[in-house]
């Protein structure tokens, strides 16, 4: 029987291209025995040259004829190592150093290592490790947090509060509250620095802490803020000082409907107490907990603290809280930016 083949002009371009340029010792070898065998070489020959067996040619020549050049070139070729590279990325992707007994909370390279050596007996370099982990696709970086608890009746206070935003009156108005805390010592943000010296962000030492009660108007994106006194937190009397400023503000609407979350300032019996007092004027409508997505003012706090209080530079609260005022005084209206309601009118 021929034990030769016969390789097409495209073939034998792509075949030598493997053995003077490729970087697999293994497709140079698969390469070279088919360029001998079209050359009509003996297996013989062919084996004492390579310092191969018969065997390989004869696997080869028959990959050739069933799956043609493509089968023996492109099929990767089988680590000793390949079972072991998927189960440290179900490690890694999948359970927590504790699981395996490590008083870790985060997985290194040199944990995957340990635990491969002590468990399995396979002896790899923490730089293996990353190389199988970078290969996967798979990089090292900062999570991003998510609330764990969920409101059982999420779908519930959420259909209201859309039932609400559709069918609101033209002499009511709907706004959506919440606080926000300006603090003297920054943020820490992103920044550009120089390759190799980590850029420094000084601190005033004893942090200084404001609150701002704002509400977002759902139609306009009119945004009316309360600044809370030197040394009150997110209380009752800055939230009850706030309701007295939409009040104010929006004295020209029959009903002021206030979408807020679920805080103990805005549940007290002092805020029961006000809103019966001024006779239906101001319904509190409160959001599902544990769902900050939900509120669109959440995303104007954002931008104020991506704008202007990370990396700040202000040495005291007068002088942050004067750059705060102007960032939002800048634009008179906010967009809403949620995709949590269809029917928003703000531009």
């Amino acid at each position: 029987m021929d034990g030769s083949i016969r390789l097409r002009a495209v073939e034998r371009k792509t075949a030598l291209h493997a053995v003077r340029r490729g970087t697999d010792p293994e497709f140079r070898l698969r390469a070279h025995i088919l360029l001998l065998l079209d050359a009509g070489q003996s297996w013989a020959l062919i084996a004492t040259v390579l310092f191969t067996s018969s065997a390989t040619i004869n696997r080869w020549r028959r990959r050739f004829l069933s799956e043609g050049l493509d089968g023996v070139l492109t099929r990767p070729r089988r680590s000793r190592y390949q079972w072991w590279a998927g189960l440290l990325i179900r490690w890694v992707t999948e359970w927590t150093p504790a699981d395996f007994g490590f008083v870790r909370s985060r997985w290194t390279c040199e944990t995957v290592a340990v635990l491969l050596r002590e468990d399995y007996r396979i002896r790899v370099s923490r730089e293996t490790v990353r190389r199988r982990l970078r290969a996967a696709n798979l990089v090292y970086r900062r999570p991003r947090p998510v609330l764990g608890p969920k409101d059982p009746a999420h779908a519930y206070k959420l259909g209201k509060i859309r039932r609400l935003l559709r069918e609101l009156p033209a002499d009511e108005v709907a706004v959506f509250q919440d606080e926000v805390d300006i603090n003297t010592n920054p943020k820490i943000g992103s920044m550009w620095m120089r390759r190799g010296q980590q850029a420094e962000v000084v601190t005033p030492g004893t942090n200084v802490k404001r609150y701002l009660s704002g509400s977002l108007n759902w139609r306009t994106g009119e945004l009316i803020l309360t600044e809370g006194k030197p040394g009150q937190g997110r209380n009752t009397n800055l939230f009850l000082a706030h309701l007295d400023d939409l009040r104010y503000r929006l004295r020209c609407y029959r009903v002021i409907h206030v979408i807020c979350d679920n805080a103990q300032p805005h549940l007290a019996k002092r805020v029961q107490t006000y809103l019966a007092a001024h006779g239906g004027r101001v319904v509190l409508h409160y959001l599902p907990s544990y769902a900050p997505q939900t509120n669109p003012i959440e995303r104007v706090w954002w931008h104020l603290h991506e704008e202007v209080t990370r990396n700040h530079r202000c040495r005291n609260m007068e002088t942050l809280l004067d750059q705060v005022f102007a960032w939002l005084s800048c634009g008179s209206r906010f967009e809403i930016e949620t995709s949590t309601y269809d029917f928003q009118a703000a531009a």
